[in-house]
């Protein structure tokens, strides 16, 4: 299974590296707007900051929600470790496929190391959370910053809150959503190709139809 392990070490690779980010950004920046560092301009900064839930920061809202997130994360790395390896047996698996969930399995495998262990190996637990294994926040550090305001009381949800036009991500979150983008490319590929074998059997029954309709007048 050769063919399945080299998509299992590319993970591995997306985990390892985001990992490195995390704990350099950790270790060497000051947490904030103090410690930011301008990559491109005002545009793309380097700012290290925690998020304690999802994406954008969702959260269950209830007291052992991030340890039932935390368990999904586990839950779903293991699942797609699995999906990726019964995909592999078929050599006729779209390479972009198997690239994509490789990137998704990373990317999950990344901020799911960050929330079961960070809180208690890097003392980043929130103050009411009830243990620091399972509640260790994720740590982001690359900031697009096109706009940053203050939301009008009338919007609702948000409104009166402070917002930035992109949230703050990390490694992690890019290797997940460029696996989606490739698995949605490859399932419309395939899709393409099975549309272009089904149009060429149609033509091709209708070719004999013609050809033997002339042998059967006579």
């Amino acid at each position: 299974m050769k063919y399945a392990w080299k998509y299992l070490f590319i993970a591995l690779a997306v985990l390892l590296l985001d990992q490195a980010i995390k704990l350099g950004v950790h270790f060497t920046m000051e947490m904030g707007a103090l410690g930011q560092i301008k990559l491109l301009g005002n545009w793309v900064k380097l700012h290290y900051t925690l998020n304690p839930g999802m994406a954008f920061g969702i959260q269950f809202g209830f007291k052992y929600d991030k340890v039932l997130l935390t368990v999904i994360r586990i839950i779903a790395t293991v699942l797609i470790g699995r999906h990726i390896w019964q995909l592999a047996k078929s050599k006729s698996t779209p390479s972009w496929l198997l690239w994509g969930w490789a990137l998704i399995l990373g990317g999950a495998a990344g901020n799911g190391i960050d929330s079961t262990f960070y809180g208690a190996l890097l003392h980043n637990v929130p103050y009411e959370a009830p243990m620091p294994w399972f509640y260790g926040q994720v740590i982001d550090m690359f900031y697009i910053d096109i706009w940053t305001g203050r939301l009008p009381g009338w919007v609702p949800w948000f409104g009166g809150q402070c917002v930035t036009c992109f949230p703050i991500f990390n490694l992690a979150d890019v290797a997940i959503l460029a696996g989606v983008v490739l698995i949605l490319l490859s399932r419309k590929k395939v899709s393409q190709q099975s549309e272009e074998l089904a149009e060429g059997g149609a033509d091709i029954i209708t070719t004999e139809i013609q050809e033997e309709q002339p042998a059967a007048s006579l």
